[in-house]
């Protein structure tokens, strides 16, 4: 029960430009969101912050990919009627 309201404690300003500092950093941000994601010992904002991060990363790929496939394949297209 220690261990739970530990991890509920509103993190302070200092933590939270940490986070955002550290998760600003290429590829130590992305590792660092999935450990403080999926890490049962991570504050609960924290561990939050990251899970709704990491789904916006991946709608944004998802996106990106979309329009890769879309768009490429109409350059595709039209170079081929060249």
């Amino acid at each position: 029960m220690e261990n739970l309201s530990k991890n509920s404690e509103t993190m302070s300003a200092k933590e939270w430009a940490l986070t955002i500092f550290i998760t600003s950093l290429p590829l130590v941000g992305i590792i660092m969101l999935f450990v403080w994601g999926f890490d049962s010992n991570t504050n609960i904002h924290k561990q939050n912050y990251a899970k709704g991060s990491l789904l916006l990363i991946a709608i944004g790929f998802a996106i990106i990919l979309s329009f890769l496939f879309l768009f490429g394949g109409i350059a595709m297209m039209s170079e081929a009627f060249n």
